[in-house]
Parts: structure tokens; C-alpha cells; sequence
């Protein structure tokens, strides 16, 4: 399969780049074409330009490129922190110039947008990996999870994908390297039976964040 793994995180040596390493590390040795995008490396402009938004539209050829890689993905990863009950605003700017009508989802002809979109994109299924510093039963009762809805429902969902996974990983500032350890092996083992189901697990050797406080969440 092609899998394209999607990375958010400003530093380095978070634990959410030791996700996504391993992840990708995971799906090349089962023999999968991976192609990554760390947003913040690559210095991924986010703002959406008033000439970006007819369609067709002339695209920059970083937009292109990430337009091309996600329309050819049979899977896609994401890895982000929950920082306010959303990805990073680089993250919000990818959605709003990647995820984009001809690409992600059409109207119906003689639909100026009031309906609901057709999703276009062919990924079987999408894997979100995040990070945050909320225990899972104060995110659920005082916020809603707001991710999960966002990018299962109002994102992924409208998109065509319905085979969707989701899996926070938390408190990380107060975590233990065996804990990191432990979720990193079970975010790879996420990854290959979402995407090589049946096949042999064999567990990449990565490295592990030591700087936990670099989750930057609420």
C-alpha cells in the first residue's frame, strides 16, 4: 500500500516525532511505500490565498505536491498534539489548502455548495495518532474530545473515508520512558493491522523522546 503519514509538531524531540518515526519505520519493513510530510520541517506555509480557492486554481508546488500525495495514499497516518482541542494551526492551514474540492470531495453537478459533498478521496482507511497532557475521562466530560469529531466526522468522514482509527496517547509530561516505550509499540501495532492485517509483526527499533514536557498541550 501507499501510506502517507502526516507529522505536526514544532520540536524535534517530542514524543510525537518518536510516534511517527516509528510508524514509518513499522510500515516499511512490512514492505509498504511510505511517504512522510513532517509540516514544520518542510516549513509548510499555511495560509490559504484568495487565488487558491476557484477551482482549478493555479497551486504553489508544495500544495501540488501534497494535493498529489494524498490522492494517491491507500492509507494515511496522522500525528499531531491536542493543543486546545485542536491539531497546530501549520495543521489547520494543511486541511484548509490540501483538502481541497477535486481533490478531497466534489458537489454533485448543479450543486453550489449548500449540499452534502462527495468524498474523493481513495485511502481504505486513516490512523490519527495524538499526544495530550488532559486525562481521557476530564477530555471526554468537560471538553467532548473535539478531535475526534473533527476528524472523523466534519473531515475524514465528508472526504469518503469511513474506516476511520483514532488513538490518544496520555498524560505524556508525567510518563515514563517505559510507558513511551509501551505506546510507541502499540501505535506501530496499530498501524500494521490497520494497514497489513494478518501479516507478522516485527517491531522497529526507534528512539524514544526523553523530553515529554515538549507536549505543548493544555
Amino acid at each position: 500500500m501507499n501510506i502517507l503519514i502526516i507529522l505536526a509538531h514544532p520540536d524535534p524531540g517530542s514524543f510525537n516525532h518518536s510516534l511517527a518515526e516509528a510508524i514509518r519505520q513499522e510500515l516499511q519493513a512490512q514492505g509498504h511505500c511510505v511517504v512522510f510530510h513532517d509540516l514544520y520541517v518542510e516549513g509548510f506555509e499555511p495560509l490559504l490565498t484568495k487565488e487558491e480557492i476557484p477551482q482549478p486554481a493555479g497551486l504553489p508546488p508544495q500544495i501540488e505536491r501534497h494535493c498529489r500525495d494524498l490522492k494517491a495514499a491507500d492509507g494515511i497516518v496522522i500525528v499531531h498534539p491536542n493543543w486546545w482541542g485542536q491539531p497546530p494551526a501549520i495543521f489547520k492551514g494543511w486541511i484548509d489548502r490540501v483538502l481541497r474540492p477535486g481533490v478531497a470531495y466534489r458537489f454533485e453537478e448543479g450543486d453550489d455548495g449548500e449540499g452534502i459533498p462527495i468524498g474523493l478521496l481513495k485511502a481504505r482507511a486513516v490512523l490519527i495518532i495524538n499526544t495530550s497532557n488532559t486525562p481521557d475521562l476530564r477530555e471526554r466530560s468537560a471538553f467532548g474530545d473535539p478531535l475526534e469529531r473533527s476528524w472523523r466526522d466534519c473531515i475524514f468522514g465528508l472526504c469518503g473515508i469511513r474506516n476511520f482509527h483514532r488513538r490518544m496517547f496520555n498524560v505524556v509530561v508525567t510518563s515514563t520512558p517505559e510507558q513511551r516505550r509501551n505506546w510507541i509499540n502499540e501505535a506501530q501495532r496499530l498501524a500494521v493491522s490497520l494497514f497489513n492485517s494478518g501479516a507478522p509483526h516485527v517491531s522497529a527499533s526507534v528512539e524514544v523522546a526523553t523530553n515529554p514536557r515538549a507536549e505543548l498541550q493544555r
